[in-house]
């Protein structure tokens, strides 16, 4: 890579294009897939009016149609809001910190090695998700929300704001810590009440140690991929295979696939202790007995349930993504 190419990576001109390239591909992505991805969470969660449905491609569609029929098209983007406020930033700053990071750890086509993609697509992920896990957690538990899983199944249905979830995982624990008096829940009820942002972080663990493999994986398979079919022309010459829609959405759909699969059983954990505050509010469930209570159900198939409608959603979300990314890169001139 040129020096002056170095030079302007580190531009904040560069970076800010790169962040709004990134931010336009995952919210793009995002919307494309949004009924999908809220049916998983349901699946994932364990929520109880969908569990009849995990476990096949027909289920998935019954649970669409079901949600569909109780609250059209709104109910199949519930949680969307808070998907797109969390997008955003997450994408933007997970495609910008790999600029950066790919700038950094592969200036030459020489020194781009797999370890290395692998490196940067994880060191980006994890970036990202320190900075915008909160509104993920909200946009889960907004998504998790059912007609027949409120408190008061008499009571009229409304569906969960952005604001309303915040201020529910903002006060949950609250009269447990007050009423409660066992040793075991005081101490977590008690440092819930002294920090409140932590009871944003619930499963950030998990998703850090799951974003590792995702991540990772997902950018590796894609530089490889890129390299192997669309590999740039040598210094001074023109020819060479040129990247074409088609091949960006082929190329991130595989990617998205092998992330997927490797990463899997995190996100089944990690979702489950992002819900547990609706259950165990008063405590912060730990790894260990939320992967026992996965094995203890369901054995070892529990850590893939809805692994089916993950594929129908991550392949055209990564492929949408990365397609998007690198149109929007080439109109930005990054």
């Amino acid at each position: 890579m040129p020096a002056h190419a170095s030079q302007d990576r580190q531009s904040l001109s560069y970076i800010v294009r790169s962040g709004i390239a990134g931010g336009i591909s995952g919210c793009v992505a995002k919307t494309v897939v949004a009924p999908l991805d809220r049916v998983k969470i349901l699946f994932q969660a364990s929520n109880p009016d969908f569990q009849k449905y995990a476990g096949s491609w027909s289920g998935t569609f019954r649970a669409v149609s079901k949600i569909y029929g109780e609250n059209g098209v709104r109910g199949l983007l519930q949680g969307h809001s808070a998907t797109l406020l969390r997008i955003f930033p997450y994408a933007a700053i997970k495609f910008m910190a790999y600029d950066q990071l790919e700038g950094l750890l592969m200036p030459t086509r020489e020194s781009q090695t797999n370890v290395r993609r692998f490196t940067a697509g994880a060191l980006s992920g994890m970036t990202s998700v320190l900075f915008t896990y909160p509104l993920e957690l909200i946009r889960v538990r907004m998504a998790y929300t059912t007609r027949n899983a409120s408190s008061n199944p008499s009571e009229v249905f409304h569906r969960p704001s952005f604001l309303s979830a915040m201020r529910h995982i903002y006060r949950e624990g609250t009269t447990s810590a007050n009423t409660a008096h066992s040793p075991s829940p005081s101490s977590a009820s008690a440092l819930f009440n002294r920090f409140p942002i932590l009871k944003f972080y619930r499963g950030f663990t998990v998703t850090i140690a799951g974003i590792v493999p995702y991540a990772g994986t997902s950018f590796l398979a894609w530089g490889f991929l890129r390299a192997h079919f669309l590999p740039p022309p040598p210094p001074g010459s023109s020819t060479g295979a040129k990247p074409t829609p088609l091949a960006d959405l082929s190329i991130g759909a595989v990617s998205g696939a092998f992330a997927q699969t490797v990463s899997y059983p995190f996100e089944v954990v990690r979702r489950r202790m992002q819900v547990g505050g609706l259950t165990r509010p008063d405590r912060w469930l730990r790894w260990g007995e939320t992967v026992r209570a996965i094995w203890t159900t369901r054995g070892w198939r529990g850590f893939y349930v809805g692994l089916s409608i993950g594929y129908l959603k991550v392949v055209p979300m990564s492929a949408v993504s990365y397609a998007v990314w690198q149109w929007e890169r080439h109109l930005l001139g990054l």
